[in-house]
């Protein structure tokens, strides 16, 4: 599932790719449609992110750089000035799709009357987090945000739309339920879970216990399992529904008189990863520009901070 590159003995090589492994967009792609879950996590077949996508992870790296400055300098004018480096590090197409307003100044200033950053002390950000539950399962996915206080860890994840519908709250509060699970697994500690809202300026809120991490992670084995025995032979398969209308792979889908691509063989030949702890970012070193890339798109706009 892609390749890096590392240096060794004075000389660049190709390291292995990473073992798939699940993270809350891909498990959350799965459960809507196998086929999905395989264009996005097999076949890492390309996506041109939506306007709203781009604003939100633009408002994500952004939130990202501001928390790495000492808190004094944590001001809505820094947050501007790192807007204008953020918009500028983007491609040309990309920042064309934004338009002239890429309205991103709004969902900061929204930010700003949600909290103010001075206070607030986070560990890590953009921090990513490997786990492997009971059974064997992995587990991988990027967290906003890590704060602590006294009263223990808290997850801030950011979303650039506006607080769910009682409808759509159960897709939200998945991502974010995963994270904490992520935590318990690497840390032992069950964290508070905070959602920034900045489309509509909401705050919510959740306290986990022990137990439903536990239900939730008999969840996520079922899911893993599901997707090792397609795995083998790619029988990944479609499941028409409303979320067809926006799928960005409508024209390959066999649903739709589309043709998926030849199948390209399980990454890895084996579904299994290792246990990896969550490795902190460095107090005050702020993220090298370019802005990253959406990972992912939900219909709504925003992004889902995870990993293939």
């Amino acid at each position: 599932m892609g390749t890096e590159t590392v240096a060794e003995y004075g000389a660049e090589v190709e390291a292995p790719p990473r073992p798939p492994a699940l993270s809350p967009s891909r498990a959350a792609d799965f459960r809507r449609c196998a086929l999905l879950y395989r264009f996005r996590a097999v076949d890492r077949l390309p996506e041109t992110p939506s306007p709203g996508a781009l604003r939100g992870t633009v408002v994500h790296a952004v939130l990202e750089r501001l928390h790495a400055l000492e808190p004094a300098a944590r001001e809505p004018g820094a947050a501007r000035a790192l807007a204008g480096e953020v918009l500028d590090a983007l491609d040309p197409g990309e920042r064309a799709l934004l338009g002239e307003d890429p309205g991103v100044d709004g969902l900061l200033a929204r930010y700003f009357a949600l909290e103010d950053p001075r206070t607030v002390t986070s560990e890590a950000r953009e921090l990513r987090v490997e786990a492997e539950l009971a059974d064997g399962s992995p587990l991988r996915g990027y967290l906003d945000r890590l704060d602590t206080g006294p009263g223990g860890l808290t997850v801030v994840d950011y979303k650039s739309g506006p607080a769910p519908s009682v409808h759509a709250e159960g897709r939200t509060l998945f991502g974010v339920r995963f994270y904490a699970l992520l935590l318990a697994r690497t840390r032992g500690v069950v964290p508070r879970l905070r959602l920034l809202h900045l489309a509509d300026t909401t705050s919510l809120t959740l306290r986990p216990t022990a137990d439903e991490l536990d239900r939730f992670a008999r969840v996520l084995a079922a899911v893993w399992a599901a997707i090792t025995r397609a795995a083998p032979t790619g029988d990944f398969r479609p499941n028409p529904g409303p979320g067809c209308t926006w799928c960005p792979f409508r024209d390959r889908c066999p649903a739709h008189g589309g043709t998926p691509p030849p199948y390209p063989g399980w990454p890895g030949d084996t579904p299994a990863t290792s246990a990896t702890p969550a490795t902190p970012a460095t107090p005050g070193t702020p993220a090298p520009l370019p802005v990253p890339r959406p990972r992912s798109a939900e219909p709504s706009g925003q992004t889902v901070g995870d990993a293939p």
